[in-house]
This record gives C-alpha cells, structure tokens and sequence, in this order.
C-alpha cells in the first residue's frame, strides 16, 4: 500500500478526536466520514481540505493579515526567538497526553514546537485567517488546523487541558466552556519592554514607544480566581535576514514607510504569561 496523502493522514486524526468537535451552527456532536466530510445531526457539513485542515466557519470573516505576514512569522519563530516563551509555556502543561487548544494560532508554529516538547499531546489550532490555517497545515501536518470563530466555536465542552492564547485577543467565556476541570487557560500579553530596540527606532518620541497591557492583566485575574503572572524577559541577538521578517509580522511595522532604515542587532522579548485555573 503507498503512502497516504496529507489529506488522508488528517481525515484520520480528526477522526480520531471526532470527540472534540461540536458543530458551530448547531453545536450537535460531529461524525467524520472516511472521505473527509465533518456532519452533525442536522446535516450541517464542513470538509478536510486537500491541505490537511478543516474551513469551520459559518460566515465570511475579514481577516487583516494575509499570506506574507505568516510566512514572516513562521520565519521568525523558527529562528528560536520565543524559545524560551514555548519552553515556558510546555513546563505549566504537566498533564500527561495533554489535549492543547491554540487560539489566534495563526501559522502554527507556536503550537507545534510547544507539543514537541510534551508526551504524546494532541494539538488543535483555530484561527478566523485562511490563509494562517494553511500555513499551519502546511509546516505541522502533526497537529488538527480549523478555520473557526470562538465565538461560533467548532468544539465541545470541557475538551481541552490547556487552552493557549498568545499575543491575541480573547473570549475568556468561551475558553472557561471549553476548558476540562483542573485545566489551564495560558495566555500571553506583551510587557513593556517588548520588542522595544524596534519600538524605540520606529516611534521615537511618542507615545507608541511605550505602554502598558496592565488593563489586560488585571480583566484576566478578574476572570480566573486562581490566577498566576510570570514574566518572561530576555535579550537575544538577531541575524540581518531576519529585520524584515520581523517588521512584517507585527503591527507596528505596518506603519513604518521607510523599513529599510530600520537596523536592528538585537531583540527583546519582555512578556508576561496569565496563568488561570477553572
């Protein structure tokens, strides 16, 4: 028998955890055929795209990131930039064949060298971006990948050990649903020295050169009753090749005209992790 295609190889671990999908129009129980087709009870239907992922959206959503973006992202992580955040991240998951939701999990790459460093998890990413979940797809074919909204979410109740959100917004509602008695809701917001040797070059003198995620941090511990904060800061040095990549990934190189006068030898990664337990 040849080798299996990437589509058939994700038909069958979507199959595999069926359990943890729920439809998102109806919110029924999810059956998956052997060809792919994702149906619940009222014959709502989604199917597993020949890249391996599953479109789970049930209205049109613009996103504003596009094809360029992901690939620069990807790019970067894969550098080892947030190394140490992932390995922080892995050491708060202590359960043993953890199932692990990423949310905003754009390309993937977050959540895939996250669950290279646990036991035998299963890794689920979610994003509104199309074209993120197909990078994701593309790179981690080890990991299940949905084109999906939280707020219509594609899972069932209590499925997840550690839900993961990072560098993105949430729905602390929708994460508290989803999460399994005794789990854990990791989130990841930016400290205020985050990326600052770009900050400092491309908004010297206002008052994008700094700020503050304090607002965030407290709606967080508001949230969850058992809530921890760690910061994790660190300085590291980045290669030439890699200033554009990083400029295209985030926000603030969106409104830099001149990205070439940018030149940056090294980075600092300033976050802090929110911890919470249901």
């Amino acid at each position: 028998m040849g080798l299996l295609s990437k589509r058939a190889l994700s038909i069958q671990q979507f199959q595999f955890n069926s359990q943890l999908f729920a439809c998102p129009i109806c919110q029924q129980g999810i059956e998956i055929s052997n060809e792919g087709k994702m149906s619940c009870l009222s014959n709502h239907t989604f199917d597993v795209a020949k890249q391996g992922y599953v479109y789970m959206l049930n209205r049109p959503i613009q996103s504003m990131y596009g094809k360029e973006l992901f690939e620069s992202r990807h790019t970067v992580i894969q550098a080892g930039i947030y190394d140490r955040l992932q390995a922080a991240i892995a050491r708060e998951i202590t359960v043993e064949q953890p199932v692990i939701l990423d949310t905003g999990c754009g390309e993937g790459s977050h959540l895939h060298r996250i669950c290279e460093q646990l036991d035998r998890p299963v890794g689920v990413g979610i994003d509104i971006s199309k074209e993120g979940i197909i990078a994701a797809a593309k790179y981690n074919p080890e990991q299940l990948w949905c084109v999906g909204d939280l707020a219509n979410s594609p899972f069932n109740e209590q499925s997840f050990d550690a839900i993961l959100n990072i560098l993105s917004p949430a729905n602390y509602d929708e994460f508290k649903r989803l999460l399994k008695r005794g789990g854990k809701v990791i989130k990841v917001v930016p400290q205020e020295n985050y990326l600052k040797e770009l900050r400092k070059q491309a908004f010297a003198n206002s008052e994008k050169e700094s700020y503050t995620n304090a607002e965030t941090v407290e709606r967080f511990k508001a949230s969850f009753a058992n809530a921890e904060v760690k910061r994790i800061t660190y300085t590291v040095p980045l290669e030439a090749h890699l200033v554009q990549n990083l400029l295209e990934m985030t926000p603030m190189g969106w409104h830099i005209n001149d990205k070439e006068s940018i030149q940056l030898q090294e980075i600092t990664i300033d976050l802090d992790l929110l911890i919470g337990m249901e």
